[in-house]
Parts: structure tokens; sequence; C-alpha cells
């Protein structure tokens, strides 16, 4: 008769073998499933959500043909997994909720990664778009996340959504300037300027009259990427050529009162 522990290292063996089978099937199906499928045609979000689905159905399929392969009783599992999904989703309604506010905002799109977005208070590039949270990079090399419930519910402000950006200057001006020839010389200063662009032409808008002075503002374009440069390149020279032409921008009236205390009356003449 054949010995039983021969039996029995003999079942084992068969059973690991069928596991380690089982596994490497399961990664060599997921790695060719996402690089063959086209997944290259959709959106950088929907590519990260599709693979992240199909590894994640490819790796519970295969835990189950294990399970099968070690005898497990899946129906014992599946009550067991009934009644802790219950419990999770008692304990989990606000994940569930970025859940769903995620597939929303990955639906709609109203900003991918790389883009500078300003949510409240903060302002940052987006590094990463989860089912549960958004992360933005400050300027600052800050790390923030945000729930993508707060995303959705939130004003959300993309700053480089459109390839130009417009860059505005409020000037004051005294009225004894003449506004013809303040014109001509910012019109000037953004010609010379390599990174405004032409069109859209720089405009003049302006804004009120104070006591002696008139509120303007001065707008100009740029690409998206030079938007920074132009910024600082277009305050530099503008600063110089008021400078240089002898236009000073008036500072705002200050009034100062005298406050005298009221007279003191002695105590016997009430």
């Amino acid at each position: 008769m054949p010995n039983v522990d021969s039996l029995l290292h003999s079942d084992v063996s068969k059973v690991l073998l069928q596991v380690l089978l089982v596994l490497v099937i399961g990664f060599v199906v997921s790695r060719l499933v996402v690089r063959w499928l086209p997944l290259r045609r959709l959106h950088p979000q929907h590519q990260l959500i599709a693979s992240r689905l199909i590894k994640y159905g490819i790796a519970t399929a295969t835990i189950v043909f294990i399970l099968r392969a070690v005898g497990v009783d899946l129906s014992v599992l599946l009550g067991a997994a009934g009644i802790l999904t219950v419990a999770i989703g008692f304990a989990s309604q606000t994940s569930a909720s970025n859940l769903i506010s995620g597939l929303f905002l990955m639906a709609e799109q109203p900003f991918v990664i790389g883009d500078i977005v300003t949510v409240g208070d903060s302002t940052g590039e987006v590094v990463s778009i989860e089912l549960l949270s958004v992360r933005l990079k400050t300027f600052d090399n800050q790390l923030i996340r945000i729930p993508n419930e707060s995303m959705l519910k939130s004003n959300v402000t993309n700053v480089t959504h459109f390839p130009i950006r417009r860059l505005d200057m409020i000037l004051r001006l005294s009225f004894d300037e003449d506004m013809a020839r303040v014109r001509k010389l910012l019109s000037a200063v953004a010609d010379h300027n390599p990174i405004c662009l032409e069109e859209p032409k720089p405009t003049f808008l302006y804004l009120g009259l104070g006591a002696s002075w008139v509120d303007f503002r001065f707008s100009v374009w740029a690409t998206r990427e030079n938007f920074l440069a132009m910024r600082n390149s277009i305050f530099e020279e503008v600063i110089a050529a008021l400078t240089r032409e002898g236009i000073r921008m008036p500072s705002p009236d200050l009034t100062v009162r005298e406050v005298r205390p009221a007279p003191v009356v002695p105590a016997e003449l009430t």
C-alpha cells in the first residue's frame, strides 16, 4: 500500500503547483490585456481607470481560482463578505461619495494632469487624479490632497485650460497727464516685448475717476507657457518707460484731522 504521508505530500505539492501556475497565468494575462487593449486611444484619466479595473478584475479571478484549488468553501466566504460589505458600507459613506464624485470629475474633465487650478485658497499643479482625491503640488513645493467630493462642490478655476492668457495691469494717472501719450507709450512697450501677442491686441479700459486721478486697465496677452516670463518683463518695461518719460502715478490723498478731547467740567459746576 502506498504511504499516507507520501500521498499527502503529493497532494500538497499538486495544490502548490496549481496555485503557483494560476498566479503566473494571472500576472501574464493582466500584463498582456493592458498592453494589447487599445487604451492609448482613451484619455489619460480613462486609461488609468480602465487599467486598474482590468488588473483588479484579473486579481479577483485569480484569488477565486486559488481558493477553489485549496478547497475553500466559497459559499461561506460569500456570506461573510456580504455581512462585511454591509458593515463597511455604513462606515465608508464618505469614501463612497468621494468615489462617485471622482467618476463624475473624470467624466466631465474640468482639468487634467499638469493643469494649474485654484480651489478655494489653494492653487497648484494637478499631479494626480485618484478615485478618492485629487492631489495638487503648490508653487512652494507642498502637496495638497483634496477629496473628490470637495472638488465637485467647490468652484474650480482652471488657470491653464486655454492656450493663451491675459495679464491686467491697473494704473493710476493724474489729470495733468496726456492720456493719449500714455496709451501710445504703453502700446510701444507691448509691441517691443517679444513675448506679448499681437493678437489679441493690447487693450485699454477706463475704470473710474478719483479726486485728481483716473484709473485704467492695460491688458496684454501671452501664450500659456510664456505667461510668467511675460508678466515679469512687461512690468519692468512699463515702469522703466513711465520713469523715462517722467510720468508718475499719484498717491492717494491723505487727510489728517486734529481731534481735540472734550473739555473737562469740574464736578462742583454740574
